[in-house]
């Protein structure tokens, strides 16, 4: 049928596409199935985009000469926002719950103490707990439930 020899294994172009198109469905960076002794992995290559920083907006303001302006606020550039954060060690998907229906394992503003379980990251089909690396207050997760995520994606910061 669509199957092609190759190397002594059967490969069926339709079912590569299949996998494919789950990477673009997932937007996951490689997937890998085993039936037996049949292996089948197909990865892309993701190109980073540049972290952009955003510039405040101008407001004009009318102001009388003899006024002092006052010093602007310092922003922080976007790429500075997650230099503390925990990063995700893995591709997979979040799970802020144990289980459906269930409540956070931490949420922002709560104290959390070193090895405390953070969220969970689902990857091929074992979950992974996610645990503070320090104690301190759970300053923002940077994730949502059931979202997926790459190697190195900011998942939480504790200050």
């Amino acid at each position: 049928m669509g199957d092609h020899k190759e190397q002594g294994i059967n490969i069926d172009p339709a079912f590569v596409r299949a996998l494919a198109e789950l990477l673009d469905d997932t937007q996951l960076s490689e997937i890998e199935v085993e039936d037996g002794d049949r292996k089948v992995r197909v990865a892309r290559t993701l190109t980073a985009a540049a972290p952009v920083a955003f510039a405040p907006a101008a407001v004009p303001v009318a102001a009388p000469a003899a006024a002092t302006a006052a010093p602007a606020a310092s922003v922080a550039p976007a790429a500075d926002r997650f230099v503390d954060a925990v990063k995700s060690p893995m591709v997979g998907t979040v799970y802020l719950a144990p289980e459906p229906g269930a409540a956070n394992f931490a949420s922002a503003g709560a104290a959390v103490k070193e090895g405390d379980t953070i969220l969970i990251i689902e990857a091929m089909k074992v979950m992974n707990p996610i645990t503070a690396p320090k104690s301190g207050t759970l300053q923002a997760v940077h994730v949502e439930n059931s979202q997926p995520v790459e190697f190195d994606q900011p998942l939480f910061t504790i200050g």
